[in-house]
C-alpha cells in the first residue's frame, strides 16, 4: 500500500562528538561501532560528528523518538554509562537558563539542537541520551582508556534498546527494568542476599560462623541495608 511518499515514523539513534576533543569523540566511536550490525527497521542509526544543525533539519521530518550517544559530564567515574530521559520539563528549565537559541552552522551542542526544535514547536519526540562521563576533552585525538573501553558499554546499551523494541523505546510501552539510569538494576550484593539467605551457616577460616548471606549483606550501603535471618 502506498503512502503517498511519506515516510513512517521512526527512531534515531544518533552519534554526536568531536574527534579532535578526546572523549568528545565517544558517541561518534560509538556509532562507528554499531554501524557495521543489523540495525531494526524502524530505527536509523547515524553518525552526526558535530553536524548539530544537520540533526536539527532531520529531527523536524519527525520521528517517534531520539536516541543521543554523547558524552554527559556529571561527576561520576571516567567511563561511567548511562541511559537518561530528557523530558521536556527538562528541556523547559535548561532553555531558560541558557538563554535565546543561536543558530552555528559550524556546529551545535545537542541541548542547543533540542532548544532550537522546542522554539520552532518541532517535536523531536521521545528523547533519550546515552551518556559516558569523560576523562579528557583536550584538543587531541583518541579516546581515554576509560572510555574507550565505554564504548562496547554503550554499543550494548544500544543493542539492549533495539531488542527491547519501538514501543518501549518510543515511550508507549515500558523498557525493561533497570535499563534507565533513575531505575536501577538491583545490586550484585543484593541479589546476593537474595539468594543465599536461606545457606546453611558457614565457618569462616579466621572469624566466627556466619551464613553467605551476612557477608554479601555487609556490602550493602547503609541506606539499602536490610535485616537477613540466619
Amino acid at each position: 500500500m502506498s503512502t503517498g511518499g511519506v515516510l513512517p515514523r521512526k527512531v534515531l539513534f544518533a552519534g554526536l562528538g568531536n574527534v579532535f576533543l578526546g572523549d568528545d569523540g565517544f558517541g561518534v566511536a560509538v556509532a562507528q561501532r554499531l554501524a557495521a550490525e543489523p540495525c531494526p527497521a524502524w530505527a536509523r542509526l547515524a553518525d552526526y560528528g558535530i553536524r548539530g544543525v544537520h540533526l536539527a533539519y532531520d529531527l523536524m521530518a519527525g520521528y517517534d523518538a531520539t536516541v543521543l550517544i554523547d558524552v554527559d559530564q556529571r561527576g561520576d567515574a571516567p567511563g561511567t554509562v548511562r541511559l537518561l530521559e530528557i523530558s521536556l520539563a527538562d528541556r523547559a528549565e535548561r532553555r531558560a537558563d541558557d538563554g535565546p537559541v543561536l543558530v552555528d552552522p559550524h556546529g551545535m551542542q545537542p541541548q542547543r539542537v533540542l532548544d532550537l526544535l522546542d522554539s520552532c514547536g518541532s517535536a523531536p519526540g521521545r528523547v533519550l541520551l546515552v551518556g559516558c562521563e569523560p576523562a579528557e576533552l583536550s584538543e587531541r585525538m583518541g579516546l581515554s582508556p576509560p572510555v574507550e573501553a565505554a564504548v562496547e558499554v554503550a554499543a550494548e546499551l544500544v543493542r539492549q534498546l533495539w531488542a527491547a523494541g519501538r514501543a518501549a523505546v518510543s515511550g508507549t510501552a515500558p523498557l525493561p527494568a533497570g535499563l534507565l539510569a533513575d531505575e536501577p538494576a538491583p545490586s550484585v550484593a543484593e541479589d546476593l542476599v537474595a539468594s543465599l539467605a536461606d545457606e546453611p551457616v558457614v565457618p569462616l577460616a579466621d572469624g566466627p560462623a556466619a551464613s553467605l548471606a551476612v557477608a554479601a549483606a555487609s556490602l550493602l550501603d547503609d541506606d539499602q541495608a536490610r535485616e537477613v535471618r540466619v
